[in-house]
């Protein structure tokens, strides 16, 4: 499997509750404060925060926690500033991790992370030491039930997509960043709905696992992604579809 493709769609399943949506909401709010704050409030002008607006919908955000992470991100209320950085390391098997954090407090999350890699049996690397193994790509996926096959290629391709192809109940379009806006736009225009869309970074090599192995690999992921100051952790293990269901129910 693409290792990131089939354990977002599995991470959206989980996100239903509340507490995992309480844990999206932090989330979102940081990515729009960040946003906002390095390219404006205007969402029309501002790609990124453009996306992160409408992922918070997706999840259901209250339109109120939107507009007041964008003014704390433009200056018009008071609130912590965040700092991106990334770092990287080795999970069990060997798998590639690249953690995306956004913090008020840099050395504190260091540790922190640190003690997770340590925990769950993975190991922190060097800066460069996996980030090259990544390449930033927007992901959208459409339910097979929705639309063609056809009519999503043809939309997303004239778009500006790089490719398109299926995974498990839905189509999977690969975008380069740029294109990322416009092949979702050109989507719903042509009467596709959206399941979920994100900008990401998918691995150019994978690393297959056992069973056992996945387990593990799977458990630091969680332990990661449950630290409030994590935004996003990429990897690069390949594990097939029946096992990765089966450990993530």
């Amino acid at each position: 499997m693409s290792g990131h493709s089939k354990w977002a769609t599995i991470k959206r399943k989980k996100a239903a509750t509340d507490q995992a949506r309480g844990k999206l909401f932090s989330k979102y709010i940081k990515e729009i404060t960040i946003a906002a704050r390095q390219g404006g409030g205007d969402a029309e002008a501002n790609p990124r925060l453009r996306s992160a607006i409408n992922a918070a919908k997706a999840v259901n955000m209250p339109a109120t926690n939107i507009e007041r992470a964008v003014k704390r991100g433009t200056g018009e209320v008071a609130g912590a500033t965040y700092e991106e950085t990334q770092y990287e390391g080795y999970g069990p098997g060997g798998v590639a991790l690249l953690v995306e954090v956004a913090t008020d407090n840099r050395n504190r999350t260091a540790g922190d992370v640190r003690h997770i890699f340590t925990k769950f049996g993975g190991s922190m690397g060097e800066a460069g030491s996996v980030a090259y193994m990544f390449k930033p790509r927007g992901v959208i996926l459409v339910d097979k039930s929705a639309a063609s096959e056809d009519a999503v290629i043809e939309a997303a391709l004239e778009a500006g997509a790089d490719d398109v192809h299926s995974e498990g109940d839905a189509y999977e379009v690969l975008t380069p960043p740029a294109a990322f806006e416009p092949v979702r736009e050109s989507l719903t225009r042509g009467g596709i709905p959206v399941q979920g869309a994100e900008l990401t970074k998918l691995a150019t090599l994978h690393v297959p696992l056992g069973e056992k192995e996945a387990e593990a690999a799977l458990r630091l992921i969680e332990a990661l992604e449950e630290h409030e100051d994590v935004q996003k952790v990429y990897c690069n293990f390949d594990v097939p579809d029946e096992i990765l269901a089966r450990l993530a129910r």
